[in-house]
This record gives structure tokens, C-alpha cells and sequence, in this order.
């Protein structure tokens, strides 16, 4: 196992087989005086503008959502990192990512800002020939002109791919004639720019940008959904709709490129957004628990509430650690191509590309966070959960999309692996050299001492272990299996499973470090308890997950020992979260909300 702490920048995947270093790691307490008050100035907005209308919203009230779209683009919200050339702010990753929590907290508002955001003018920013980017990325930044996305049909979900659009080139050559239909097409009632895939001549996968009104393009009622209820979604329908030829956006046959590249970014900002709906969540379980009375006490006061309220906030401080963690190093690489001589475009895609493993895991550990936070916060309000009157029932029904969209969570749990097996036999990563380190191990002595006495050894040689423990399953998932190893999506599961565990720790763990650097113990007991806490379940899931994979593949002698080596990699002291649970949650009760 290579501990080299890293120095360079890490690549995409690499910290599996790598140490990081805390004071190369950036966590959210680095956020610089803009970044705070741009997140102040989105918490005011919802605050102000979003939250006392959400009744309002919810009934998709006629031109109420797009007013609100216009009014957060007036006052920059829209922007944040588009090029001042086109009317952005040209700020940094973090900072758009810090509006994308911000705003998170917005129930549908925060959908079709989102979409907006990201999927509706990204893929013009990112492919589009300047005329494009001329026409139509001023008018999107400033929120006049809304943004849509249509990559979805009846019969082609997960498979993208698979789409029955159709688009042929004219006689004269001057427009595409679109047939077809979109479904699931967020901000599409009210959107004035779309993009859209079609298949040129029934095979070539491309993009088009359509504008509302065009010949041919008409669009269905508004769909009744379980949640998300005032974000307008509808279905688009393509009857020999004319598209000039000059609106197809990036090359011909390449639209697979722009689809999956857009979902690179739109995962780690859809991690951003569940992350700022989850805090928002647990400000109002803790402010219903504190004001609640049975038994003529607070129920904040009993130990079965208290356990709730603590999980929550660790597994949202666990989720912000990983993101602004993994949103540093796509800024830094972005710059880096940049650099290099890269356009814009080509760096902040070809950094989202690099770190597209962290971002698959980023958008399922998010959404699965937000979806335990929201129930827990309706079981803290008992029956009162179950009335429309109180607002966590609609934080619950809203959150149950996030783990659908963007690529479901299991299709985001197979393509991490995925991506990291192909890297390693690529030689990008190497994998080989650790995966063997680990199999000499197994056979030796195991060695139970450790003298190193500097500050966390104990906790950095348990996060050392567990990444032998994925190293040792997945090399012998690979070995044993081969080739059918795709069809073997369960054994997949398992080892994202183990991957998202780990990297959640190791980033816990490198947050604690580098605040006790700074700040010194004693001022961060409570992230302390959080990382403790955290670590101590983590190594049973670990564990858990590991199992179930080896059980399906392996038997005999050889399932014995790696048994005994799973068992070595992911033991830890014993630990009273109990306890830690209760100061993390008193912590809260005091402050009234998610305060860390």
C-alpha cells in the first residue's frame, strides 16, 4: 500500500491507492469572505423571496416561476461562473457550488434554478460556436431567457442512448426537420432555449438548440408528480419541427459527448443542492423538537430524538467535507488546464471529466443523505410529519427525485467503478502494484502495533486499512471473475458501496486534522465526535458490503482468508457514539439548527 502523503495534485481516483494531505485539503472553513456572503446572499433570497410564497409556487401559479428565475438573475444568483464576456461574474467552482447549496433549500424553486444552471445553458456554453454562445448565454445569465434540457423519452431513460428522436437535413440544406418527444423536461412549460438530442438520418447522436415558438414544436399539460410539485415539467413533441442547420450544437454524431460531459457537473452540483435542502430540513426537526412537549419536557430532551438530530448533522458534515473536497480539486485542475493553454470549455470539462468517479459517488451520498434527514425529520414531528400543514412533509416528498435523476443512483454506483477499472487498465491508475501489496499481506503476520504517536495516526491507519479492504475485494472480484464482471452488478454495488464509505472518512478525517492545525483541539470536539462517530459505523459497513461481495464469488480456503483479512481492515477501537451523538445533537438544540 503506497502511504506517500500526496504533494502533487491527486488524479481522479487516485486516493485510493494514495495519502492525502489535510493542509492540501480544502474544506468549507477556507471559504474566503466573497464566498460566505455569496452564501448569505442566497439563504437571504429564499428567505425573502422563495419560502413565504411556496404554497404559491407549489401551484405552478402562471408566470410566478419564471418572475422568480428573472429575479434571481437580476441579482446574480443565475451567473455565478459563466465568463464576464457573455454577462457572468466569472467566479471560481466553489463559489458556483456554494450557490447550488445556498439555493438548495428552495424545494422546486431550487429544481428549476438548477436546471437552469446547469443542464439548460452549460451545454451551449460549453459546445457552442460563439455565434451561439453570443446569442444566447447573455440572455440565460441574466434570467430574461430560460433554459431546458431535453435528453429523456418514453422508452429511453438510463440509456441515453437509446433515444427514437429523428432529425434529417432539408433539400436545400438550410434546417433539420425533427421528429419524436421528450419527456421529464424540467423548466420546459416556460423555457425559451432548449436543448435537444436527436438522431441525424436514424444513427448520428447530436445536439440542437431549439427556441420556443419554432415550427413543429409544441409541448404537453404539466405533469402531476409526487413531489417537486411547482417545478414545471411537461413532455416536448417534435412534429416535423424546422431547426436552422446553423442551431446544431457541437459536431455531428458527437452528442453523446455533450450529454454525458454535463452530467459530470450537474452530479456534483445536484450534491450541492441536496446538501443545502438537508440542512434546511434539519433546522426545522430541531426547532419542532426543541418546541415540542410531551410528558411536560421538550422532546429535544430525550435520547431517541437526540440520536436522530446527531446522525443527521454527521452525515451532512460528512457530505460537505466530500464535496468541497472534491470541488477544490476540480477548480485547481480546471486552472491547471487553463493554463495549459485550454479554453475555458476544455477546462472545466476536462476537470469534471478527470474527477468524474467523485462526482457518480458525490450525487449518490447527497441525495441517500437528504432522503435519511427528511425522513427522520417527519418520524421527529410524528403525525403533525404527515400534514401538508408542516413544511417537512413536503422536504420529504421532494427529496425522493434526487436519487432518480442525474443517473440513478445505481447507474452512478456502477459507472464510479466502472470508471476506476477502466482507468486502471488503462494505466492511468495504478491499481496492480497496491492490489498485490494487499495479497502479500493476507499471507503475513499481521502487524497489530503501532508506535507512531503523531496527532490521528490511529485514525489515518484505519482509513489505510479500508482502502486495502476494496483493494483486496475488488482485485479479487476482477481475478476471479474477468470478463463477466459487468454482469455481476451486485458485486459492483458492493464495491462503490466500500468506495463512498471510505472516501466519506478519509475526508472527515482530513477536515478534523486540518482544524485541529488551526484552530486546536479543544474548539473541535464536536467535528471530532462527528469524524469518530462516522469512522465507527463506517468500518461495519465496510465490512458488510465486503462480505456480501466475496460471499458471491469466492468459497472454500480462499473466502476463509479473506475473510480473516477483511476482518483485519476494518476494525476499529470500540467508541461511544452514544454519547458523541449527544453532544452533537445538544449542540444544535443550543444553537437551534445545523450549526457546524
Amino acid at each position: 500500500m503506497e502511504t506517500n502523503t500526496q504533494t502533487t495534485a491527486l488524479k481522479g481516483g487516485e486516493w485510493i491507492i494514495k495519502e492525502s494531505d489535510p493542509s492540501n485539503t480544502f474544506i468549507p472553513e477556507d471559504f474566503n469572505e466573497e464566498q460566505k456572503m455569496v452564501m448569505e446572499m442566497c439563504e437571504q433570497f429564499l428567505a425573502t423571496d422563495i419560502l413565504p410564497i411556496i404554497d404559491r409556487i407549489e401551484k405552478l401559479e402562471p408566470g410566478l416561476m419564471p418572475s422568480l428565475v428573472q429575479k434571481a438573475g437580476e441579482q446574480g444568483l443565475l451567473s455565478t461562473s459563466l465568463p464576464e464576456q457573455y454577462g457572468g461574474l466569472g467566479k471560481d467552482f466553489i463559489t458556483s457550488t456554494i450557490v447550488n447549496e445556498g439555493l438548495g433549500g428552495g424545494y422546486s424553486f431550487s429544481v428549476a434554478i438548477a436546471a437552469h444552471t446547469g443542464i439548460g445553458s452549460l451545454p451551449i456554453l460549453y459546445f457552442g460556436t460563439d455565434a451561439q454562445k453570443e446569442k444566447y448565454i447573455p440572455k440565460l445569465a441574466s434570467g430574461e431567457w430560460k433554459g431546458a434540457y431535453g435528453l429523456t423519452e418514453p422508452n429511453s431513460g438510463s440509456d441515453a442512448l437509446g433515444a427514437k428522436s429523428t432529425a434529417k437535413l432539408s433539400e436545400d440544406g438550410k434546417y433539420y426537420v425533427l421528429n419524436g418527444q421528450k419527456c421529464w423536461i424540467t423548466n420546459g412549460g416556460f423555457a425559451d432555449v432548449y436543448t435537444v438530442f436527436a438522431k441525424i438520418d436514424g444513427d448520428k447522436f447530436t445536439a440542437f438548440i431549439l427556441e420556443r415558438g419554432m415550427e413543429g414544436f409544441t409541448q404537453g399539460p404539466e405533469e402531476h408528480k409526487m413531489g417537486i410539485k411547482g417545478s414545471s415539467t411537461v413532455q416536448l413533441y417534435f412534429q416535423d419541427c424546422k431547426v436552422p442547420a446553423e442551431n446544431v450544437l457541437g459536431e455531428i454524431g458527437k452528442g453523446h459527448i455533450i450529454a454525458f460531459n454535463i452530467l459530470n457537473i450537474g452530479r456534483l452540483k445536484l450534491c450541492a443542492a441536496t446538501l443545502g435542502g438537508a440542512k434546511q430540513a434539519t433546522n426545522v426537526a430541531t426547532q419542532y423538537a426543541i418546541n415540542r412537549e410531551q410528558f411536560k419536557i421538550s422532546i429535544s430532551r430525550f435520547g431517541a430524538i437526540k440520536h436522530k438530530l446527531g446522525e443527521m448533522a454527521i452525515r451532512l458534515w460528512v457530505c460537505e467535507s466530500a464535496l468541497y473536497r472534491t470541488a477544490k480539486w476540480i477548480d485547481d485542475a480546471e486552472q491547471t488546464l487553463e493554463h495549459s493553454g485550454k479554453s475555458f470549455a476544455q477546462s472545466l470539462l476536462g476537470a469534471a471529466e478527470e474527477f468524474a468517479i467523485e462526482c457518480a459517488m458525490l450525487k449518490v451520498y447527497g441525495s441517500e443523505a437528504l432522503d435519511y434527514v427528511v425522513d427522520e425529520g417527519l418520524q421527529i414531528h410524528g403525525g403533525n410529519g404527515f400534514s401538508d400543514e408542516y413544511a417537512i412533509s413536503r422536504a420529504y416528498r421532494d427529496s425522493r427525485i434526487n436519487r432518480i435523476y442525474e443517473g440513478t443512483n445505481e447507474i452512478n454506483r456502477l459507472l464510479a467503478v466502472d470508471m476506476v477499472l477502466k482507468r486502471a487498465m488503462k494505466g492511468k491508475l495504478d491499481l496492480m502494484g497496491p492490489a498485490m501489496a494487499v495479497q502479500k499481506e493476507l499471507m503475513s503476520i499481521p502487524d497489530f502495533g503501532s508506535d507512531d504517536d503523531a496527532p490521528f495516526a490511529k485514525e489515518r491507519k484505519y482509513i489505510a486499512n479500508f482502502k486495502k479492504a476494496i483493494l483486496m475485494v475488488a482485485g479479487a472480484a476482477v481475478q476471479k471473475l474477468m470478463m463477466q464482471l459487468d454482469k455481476e452488478q451486485e458485486v459492483l454495488m458492493n464495491i462503490a458501496d466500500m468506495s463512498i464509505e471510505v472516501f466519506n472518512a478519509e475526508s472527515a478525517l482530513l477536515r478534523v486534522m486540518k482544524l485541529t492545525q488551526t484552530k486546536g483541539e479543544t474548539a473541535c470536539s464536536i467535528q471530532t465526535d462527528m469524524m469518530h462517530a462516522y469512522i465507527y459505523d463506517a468500518a461495519d459497513r465496510i465490512n458488510k458490503a465486503g462480505k456480501d461481495a466475496l460471499n458471491s464469488f469466492s468459497e472454500g480456503d480462499e473466502l476463509r482468508m479473506m475473510h480473516i483479512g477483511l476482518k483485519r481492515f476494518t476494525k476499529v477501537d470500540p467508541f461511544n457514539s452514544k454519547d458523541a451523538r449527544r453532544r452533537i445533537a445538544d449542540k444544535m438544540i443550543e444553537n437551534k439548527g445545523y450549526c457546524f
